[in-house]
């Protein structure tokens, strides 16, 4: 039976990207179409563009819009791309899908409103709203660091019967809750969150599974290469890119995934620095890592062989 997993082909491993700002914290376009060909040459199963780690919350809705239409030109058609079109209610959600949607993007990506803490009726029913509108396929971002809020299974057990829904990113920090999302849902809508270490590896090889929406891909082809390998059945060289991705999240963010050098995208930004990639700036109120971070950062890529 046909369903609505099958409405697209989103697998793998698919970053959500930083987004470059110079160092006047203007919108760096030029090292935006950089950074894009590096990512597609290390050949990324898809693209996540203005989600957390491409902070969204200070691009202007003019410059989301603006960062969307140049992936588009740059990258449509060439890899799934999907739109992080978070935002405070579905008509702000719809005009920036919109926008995606006559970019060639393939999806969005979507939290429940941030701030508000709505309940669980109120979450299906803006969810409802964005899917009677949009023109582009939904995937449900459960993100509890920026929402306050982290979905029970029953309500994302509600939320996947919306028609548009075909995809829920599950980035809780509970495993368990990681786990029954799967296995409840696996079947009707892709579910990604899988992690790259052993307990991902063994649930993937014993279950299957659609993928890994992750952060900043600094490791450039180690990360789609986990899932390369495990498609191929090369598992003992899965588990080697698995073991470099871990080597990044041990050393570089605490349990509950908090940065140890401050934020998440000014982490990634100086690691792809370091690389000689266009990393960038964050935007305040964030703020870039100090020099000796940066050199803590810059040690692990030496140790990882990235420099």
């Amino acid at each position: 039976m046909t369903t609505k997993r099958s409405r697209v082909d989103w697998r793998g491993y698919i970053p959500a990207i930083t987004t470059p700002f110079d160092a006047n914290h203007a919108l760096d376009l030029n090292g935006l179409g950089r950074l894009l060909e590096w990512l597609h040459g290390e050949g990324m199963h898809g693209l996540v563009i203005a989600g957390t780690t491409g902070e969204w919350p200070s691009l202007s809705g003019a410059e989301r819009k603006q960062l969307f239409r140049a992936v588009g030109d740059q990258m449509g058609g060439k890899l799934p791309l999907l739109a992080g079109c978070t935002a405070f209610t579905a008509r702000e959600v719809l005009e920036f899908a919109e926008v995606a949607a006559d970019a060639r993007f393939d999806g969005i990506l979507v939290t429940p409103p941030p701030y508000f803490r709505p309940n669980a009726d109120e979450i299906v029913g803006f969810y409802e709203d964005v899917s009677r509108g949009s023109r582009l396929p939904i995937c449900v971002y459960n993100w509890p660091p920026g929402t306050g809020i982290d979905m029970p299974l029953e309500l994302l057990e509600r939320i996947a019967d919306i028609e548009n829904v075909v995809a829920i990113k599950q980035s809780t920090g509970d495993l368990r809750r990681f786990v029954s999302t799967f296995f409840a849902l696996k079947d009707k809508v892709r579910v990604f969150g899988h992690s790259m270490d052993e307990h991902g590896l063994a649930l993937l090889e014993a279950r299957g599974g659609d993928g890994t929406m992750g952060a900043g891909a600094v490791l450039g082809s180690v990360h789609p290469d986990f899932y390369n390998h495990l498609w191929k059945g090369e598992i003992d060289a899965a588990r080697a890119c698995g073991a470099k991705d871990r080597v990044v999240l041990d050393q570089w963010y605490t349990q509950d995934l908090v940065g140890r050098f401050g934020s998440g995208p000014a982490i990634l930004k100086a690691a792809l620095n370091a690389q000689g990639l266009p990393g960038g700036h964050v935007r305040p109120p964030l703020r870039d890592v100090s020099a000796a971070d940066a050199d803590s950062i810059r040690e692990t890529l030496v140790g990882l062989g990235r420099i």
